[in-house]
């Protein structure tokens, strides 16, 4: 089927109690695997392309071969920008045939967000086009010492309630506990936090920096109100194992052998993901 935006399926997945997971994908292997998934387990998905490599020559052949791809399947696929940097950028994605953009102003000043957002808002929604943004700031894992100094960066309840209200947006990354990429130690999340923001705005919630929770840890966010979850880094790491465990083991291995270690390996992940947050069986399929 064509690409979709997301917005309805984080609607029902925010009724049904269970979540969407985004993938970020950066070549046509990761891409089938994801897809194999998907389709094995009639599930919808995210394909995100993150924002650092939108200047890459290839990214606008790479949109047309998701787009391509996702119409002989037949469960939704979104394509989805990841932490747009600014307006210029979400507006090229949209260009490119993107359903969905991510603007990340997460850095800045609340107002200095809060109007970024409203714009750009305002712009895709003329489009058709729905927008995710993060209020507080979900940091790398590297910089947090420990849970108290990540703190304060978590999101506001309330001042939740008005971003959402003054800026329009569809969806919320919200700051709880988690961090891109690895963490020093274990992971906190504050579940008590994530009940008041839910009970203080209308629209689905995000979790960013996904990799390294527990599954219980997983649960217990999607059965707080979380409807997508961004996964990346453990994606990237387990794959990269397997490379290297396949190049290993046989002898005379070549490209194409590790290409399909490759595949093999984010289609695993992936169902794993899938079945974890409740998202397989989950789509309205078309026959092949």
């Amino acid at each position: 089927m064509p690409l979709v935006s997301i917005k309805n399926e984080l609607l029902r997945a925010r009724q049904g109690g269970y979540a969407i997971p985004l993938f970020d994908t950066y070549d046509m292997n990761s891409t089938e695997g994801m897809f194999a998934a998907i389709e094995e387990r009639r599930a919808p998905v995210i394909a995100a392309i993150y924002s650092t490599w939108m200047d890459f020559p290839w990214i606008p052949a790479y949109a047309a071969y998701i787009r391509a791809r996702a119409e002989k399947s037949p469960v939704p696929v979104t394509l989805y920008l990841d932490h747009g940097a600014d307006f210029e950028q979400c507006m090229r994605a949209i260009s490119l045939g993107f359903t969905d953009v991510m603007y990340d102003g997460s850095k800045l000043p609340v107002e200095e967000n809060m109007k970024n957002t409203k714009e750009i808002v305002r712009a895709a929604h003329a489009m058709g086009i729905s927008v995710e943004a993060e209020l507080g700031h979900v940091g790398q894992g590297s910089e947090y010492q420990d849970f108290a100094a990540q703190r304060k960066g978590f999101t506001d309840p309330e001042l939740a309630a008005r971003f959402v209200e003054e800026t329009g947006v569809d969806f919320l990354a919200v700051a709880i506990g988690t961090a891109h990429g690895v963490y020093r130690g274990k992971p906190q999340l504050d579940l008590d936090l994530l009940a008041q923001i839910r009970a203080a705005v209308d629209v689905p919630l995000v979790l960013h920096g996904g990799s390294g929770l527990s599954e219980e840890q997983f649960r217990a966010a999607i059965k707080g109100g979380i409807s997508k979850v961004n996964v990346a880094t453990d994606l990237y790491r387990t794959t990269g194992r397997r490379l290297v465990e396949t190049a290993q083991k046989e002898d005379g291995i070549n490209y194409q052998g590790l290409m399909k270690a490759a595949m093999d390996s984010f289609q695993e992940r992936c169902g794993y993901y899938l079945d974890l947050f409740g998202t397989t069986g989950k789509a309205p399929c078309q026959e092949f």
